[in-house]
C-alpha cells in the first residue's frame, strides 16, 4: 500500500471517529442549552402565576394550547415538591365529523418538559402543572445537528481532496527521486539529479543518495580499474612463465617425477592464464567493450559448436541429442558464441560418462539439458564469480560471464531441476 493511500486511510478513520464522538457531544450539549432554556421559561410561567395570585387572591384561568398546558389541582399541604421533569404532552387538534354535527378532539403525545409547584389561596393549596412541548426544540436541534453533520461532511470531502492534491505535489520529489534510483546503473557515468524542492527531509534524502550514488560509483571505477590493471600485468608474467616452461620441457630428459612435476606446473599456469583471460572478459563485458551487434542465425551457431565440440563429448561417452529451429537475434557475435560455448561446455563438464545432453532452441527459448549430481543446484550462487564445486576444472566464471552477457542483450538466463536434468534456459524478448 502506498503511503499516501495509508495516510489518508488513517485520517478518514480517525476523521469519521473523532466526527461521531464530536457530533454525540454536541448534540448532547445543544440538547442541554435548550432544555435550560426551556427551564428558564418555565419559571418566568411560574413567576406570573405567583404574582398573579398574590395580586388577585385567586387562581388565574387554566389553559391549554398547541404548545402548552397550566394545571390548578387542589392538594394537601407540603405533599408537593417543586421540581422540573421531562413528560409527555397530549397535543389535541380538531377535527369536524358532520354526520353527527360536534367537534371530535384527536391528537398525539409529544415529549415535553414540565415544571411541578404548589400554590396556596386562602390555606388551600393547589398542585401547579405547567408543561411545555419540546417537540420544536428537538426539531431545533436535529436542523442544528444536521446543518453541523453536513458542514462537517462538507469540510471533509474539501479536506480529503485538497489533501489529495496537495499531497500528491509535496510527494513528487520524492517520486522523481524513486525513479532515478530505478534507473540507476553503477557503471553509468550519468549522476543522479538535485532534486528542486524546498522540503528538507526530501532535499537531505536526495543529498544522501546522491553522496551514496558517488560513492558506489567511485568505488566501482576503482575496483574496475585495480581488476583491469591486475589482468593486464599478469599476460607478461604468464606469458613468461609459459615460455619458460616450454623451452624446460625441450631441454632435458625428465624422469617420470620431474615430468609429473612439470606437468602440474603447466596445467596450473594454463588454468591461472584461463582465469585471467576469463576475467578481462567479464571486464570488458559489463563495460560494453564488446558491443558490435549484427544479426545472427543461433541455428548456424549452435550447429558449428555442436561440431567444434564434437570429440569432447564423444570421448566422455555423452549422447547429445538437439533440435533446432530457426531463430535470429541481434547481438555481438562473439559474446553470443562465448555464451553458447560456455552452457554446452557446463553441460558436459559436470555430466557423468554415458550421460545424456539435450539441446533445443525455439522461436522463444534456447535450452540445454544435462544429467549430472542428482541432486538440485542453489540457483542463487550458481550465477556469482568463482562459486564452483569442489570437483570441478573451471575457473568459476564460466555461469557469470552467461548471466552478464545475457542481462547486456535483454535476455534472461534462469535455471532449473527436474530429475535427472539440469536446465539452464534463456529466454527471448519479443524485440529480439
Amino acid at each position: 500500500m502506498k503511503l499516501l493511500a495509508r495516510y489518508n486511510r488513517v485520517t478518514l478513520i480517525t476523521t469519521i471517529i473523532i466526527m461521531l464522538l464530536t457530533g454525540i457531544a454536541y448534540y448532547q450539549a445543544i440538547s442541554w442549552i435548550l432544555t435550560r432554556q426551556k427551564d428558564k421559561d418555565l419559571a418566568d410561567e411560574e413567576k406570573e402565576i405567583f404574582e398573579y395570585v398574590n395580586t388577585k387572591q385567586r387562581l388565574p384561568d387554566g389553559f391549554e394550547t398547541k404548545h402548552q398546558q397550566i394545571i390548578f389541582t387542589k392538594t394537601e399541604p407540603g405533599s408537593v415538591k417543586r421540581a422540573l421533569v421531562d413528560t409527555v404532552y397530549f397535543k389535541k387538534w380538531g377535527k369536524n365529523n358532520p354526520k353527527r354535527r360536534h367537534f371530535h378532539a384527536v391528537g398525539e403525545y409529544e415529549p415535553a418538559r414540565g415544571l411541578i409547584t404548589s400554590v396556596s389561596i386562602a390555606n388551600q393549596y393547589y398542585k401547579v402543572s405547567i408543561i411545555q412541548s419540546k417537540v420544536e426544540t428537538e426539531d431545533l436541534i436535529q436542523i442544528i445537528f444536521y446543518i453541523t453533520i453536513g458542514v462537517i461532511l462538507l469540510l471533509l470531502i474539501i479536506l480529503f481532496a485538497t489533501n489529495r492534491l496537495i499531497l500528491n505535489r509535496l510527494w513528487k520529489p520524492f517520486y522523481n527521486l524513486m525513479q532515478e534510483l530505478d534507473l540507476f546503473n553503477i557503471a553509468d557515468k550519468k549522476e543522479i539529479p538535485k532534486l528542486d524542492t524546498t522540503i528538507d527531509e526530501f532535499r537531505r534524502l536526495n543529498n544522501s543518495v546522491t553522496n551514496m550514488s558517488t560513492k558506489a560509483k567511485r568505488d566501482y571505477q576503482a575496483l574496475k580499474t585495480f581488476t583491469e590493471n591486475a589482468a593486464h600485468e599478469l599476460n607478461t608474467p604468464i606469458a613468461i612463465i609459459n615460455s619458460k616452461l616450454d623451452l624446460l620441457i625441450q631441454t632435458e630428459n625428465f624422469d617420470e617425477w620431474q615430468g609429473k612435476l612439470l606437468t602440474e606446473l603447466y596445467s596450473g599456469v594454463l588454468r591461472l592464464n584461463r582465469l585471467n583471460q576469463s576475467l578481462l572478459l567479464l571486464v570488458k563485458i559489463e563495460n560494453q567493450l564488446l558491443d558490435e551487434r549484427q544479426q545472427i542465425n543461433l541455428h548456424e551457431v549452435i550447429e558449428g559448436l555442436i561440431i567444434q565440440f564434437d570429440d569432447i563429448y564423444r570421448d566422455k561417452g555423452l549422447k547429445l541429442t538437439y533440435n533446432l529451429q530457426k531463430k535470429s537475434v541481434y547481438a555481438s557475435r562473439h559474446l553470443i558464441e562465448i555464451l553458447l560455448s560456455n552452457l554446452i561446455i557446463n553441460a558436459m563438464r559436470h555430466n557423468y560418462p554415458g550421460g545424456e545432453i539435450i539441446i533445443s532452441l525455439t522461436e522463444k527459448r534456447f535450452i540445454i539439458q544435462n544429467t549430472g549430481n542428482n541432486e538440485p543446484l542453489n540457483d542463487e550462487k550458481i550465477f556469482v564469480r568463482f562459486h564452483k564445486s569442489s570437483s570441478s576444472e573451471g575457473s568459476g566464471l564460466g555461469l557469470t560471464i552467461s548471466r552478464q552477457i545475457c542481462e547486456n542483450f535483454n535476455l534472461l538466463l534462469y535455471y532449473s531441476f527436474s530429475s535427472p536434468y539440469h536446465t539452464f534456459t534463456i529466454t527471448f524478448p519479443n524485440q529480439v
